[in-house]
């Protein structure tokens, strides 16, 4: 093993999925400049998380999935989450329509494709609360062309595959939203990548493994270790940015900040059933999604959707959840007992205790034969032919563990920035809906690391530029929402 020069960069990002990706390209397009570097542990980008076979590939906007407009106990349903969801996407797809009008960075139609999101629900109860979230939500002008029926005539026109051989007195309702997307976050990253190396000062560095973290008077430097040759080298960064999926809480825990104590994490593994027989696949064209199962975490919502990947059409049910100690897929068994520390103990401990309920939920998943796995799928599509259906691993989500005061510790789903308070660097931890609000969470990112940069004349302006309307003024203005929403989704040729 030979140890190479130091070699310093602006910023080192780790992990060449699509939370790096997108990053990376913001900060050149603020500041062409800017010497960066992706370090990847595998032989190429968005081989964990960002593949398309490893996640659901909706656009996540609230549309559909039933989760983000929680029902309380007095009956009442709390939409806000939804609405910042959307608004969110819609950020996104400004930032990508922004990039697509860019020669060198290909068309949108290899990573977005118009399929509508659809609610399904079964039995009284769940149809009662899917008419009031309707009712609530379409009001918003976010979702102001949702349609909701209970007409099963109507219902066959939205997923004529789902309505076959149901029983006639069967109580179901849906909701549609014609204007949901399938996004192959995988393709996605590797336009992105592929922008960035058609740029000056950016380097690809695959099989890259991350060894050492320390901080010193510029910024940090970072031991990594080539997987292949053994041979080591040492990166001096002024800004590091872990944006490894599961791998990120041990590098956070390698850096020692202050601001990383206390998190654990707790990983799911995920498994679909898959159908690419064309007969099949041409009877659905949605992405549906229905209600969890008690105690299940909310990547466990079950769904039939539409996937488009490399032009070819596919569908997809589940996802059903697991337990691995793994933190990545192609990680090691020993991811989680090593991420354990002094200082995160309490709270894994606390989650443990307080969640008998996921915890059966998932040896319950684990323990499922292939018959069980259809029969759940024949809720959806009753007609189903067990040989058009084949097993797909997906990819492991690192759900957050996290201090609390009242309880010890508390399991965050959704996604959380973690950054030092100098802003020297930061590591996002977390799963679902991450890919969909990307951008909002990089900006975000932005405005609290480059807070200087970003105040200024001309990143404010670049960003007016990239940006016609942010979160905020897309909840509140529903004529600009319209008019934003219109020109990204006729840019990404959506329609």
């Amino acid at each position: 093993m030979t140890q190479v020069n130091h070699e310093a960069v602006d910023v080192l990002l780790v992990g060449a999925g699509i939370m790096s990706a997108t990053l990376a390209v913001l900060l050149k397009e603020l500041d062409p400049s800017l010497k960066l570097e992706i370090a990847e542990l595998r032989s190429s980008g968005a081989i964990e998380s960002s593949n398309p076979w490893n996640n659901a590939g909706t656009g996540h906007a609230g549309l559909c999935e039933l989760n983000y407009t929680p029902q309380a106990a007095d009956g009442s349903i709390d939409i806000k989450k939804a609405v910042h969801i959307n608004t969110q996407f819609e950020v996104s797809k400004q930032f990508w329509a922004y990039l697509c009008g860019k020669s060198a960075f290909g068309s949108p139609k290899d990573f977005i494709n118009p399929v509508p999101h659809l609610s399904f629900v079964r039995g009284d109860k769940d149809i009662a609360f899917l008419k009031k979230r309707h009712e609530l939500i379409s009001q918003h002008h976010a979702f102001e062309d949702m349609q909701y029926s209970e007409d099963k005539a109507q219902m066959a026109e939205w997923m004529p595959l789902m309505m076959q051989g149901r029983q006639a007195d069967e109580r179901i309702a849906a909701t549609r939203s014609a204007n949901g997307t399938d996004v192959n976050f995988g393709a996605l990253t590797h336009q992105l990548l592929q922008y960035l190396q058609s740029q000056g000062g950016v380097t690809m560095s695959y099989h890259q493994k991350v060894v050492g973290l320390s901080r010193n008077a510029q910024g940090w430097a970072a031991e990594i270790k080539n997987t292949e040759t053994g041979e080591r080298r040492d990166v001096q960064a002024k800004f590091v940015f872990l944006g490894a999926g599961g791998g990120a809480l041990p590098l956070l825990q390698m850096s020692g900040i202050p601001e990383g104590k206390g998190f654990g994490g707790f990983p799911v593994s995920g498994q679909w059933l898959r159908c690419d027989n064309p007969d099949v696949v041409k009877q659905h064209q949605a992405k549906v999604y229905s209600q969890a199962e008690v105690g299940a975490p909310p990547m466990s919502v079950p769904h039939l959707d539409t996937r488009v990947v490399d032009g070819k059409t596919s569908l997809l049910f589940g996802p059903y959840a697991g337990f691995t100690t793994k933190f990545l897929k192609y990680g090691s068994f020993l991811d989680l007992p090593l991420s354990v520390r002094p200082g995160n103990i309490g709270p894994m401990l606390a989650v443990a205790r307080d969640n008998f309920d996921l915890t059966r939920y998932l040896i319950k998943e684990v323990m499922q034969s292939q018959d069980q796995r259809l029969e759940a799928l024949r809720k959806f599509y009753p007609t189903l032919n067990p040989a058009d259906w084949r097993l797909e691993v997906a990819g492991q989500r690192v759900q957050i563990i996290k201090k609390d005061a009242k309880k010890g510790g508390i399991l965050q789903f959704g996604t959380e920035l973690v950054a030092a308070e100098d802003g020297s660097i930061a590591a996002l931890l977390g799963a679902s809906p991450g890919a969909s609000v990307t951008v909002s969470i990089m900006l975000n990112l932005i405005e609290r690391c480059f807070a200087e940069q970003a105040g200024s004349e001309a990143w404010t302006r670049k960003l007016k530029e990239i940006f016609p309307a942010r979160e905020k003024a897309l909840e509140e203005d529903a004529a600009l929402y319209r008019e934003v929403v219109t020109q990204s989704t006729k840019a990404l040729q959506l329609v």
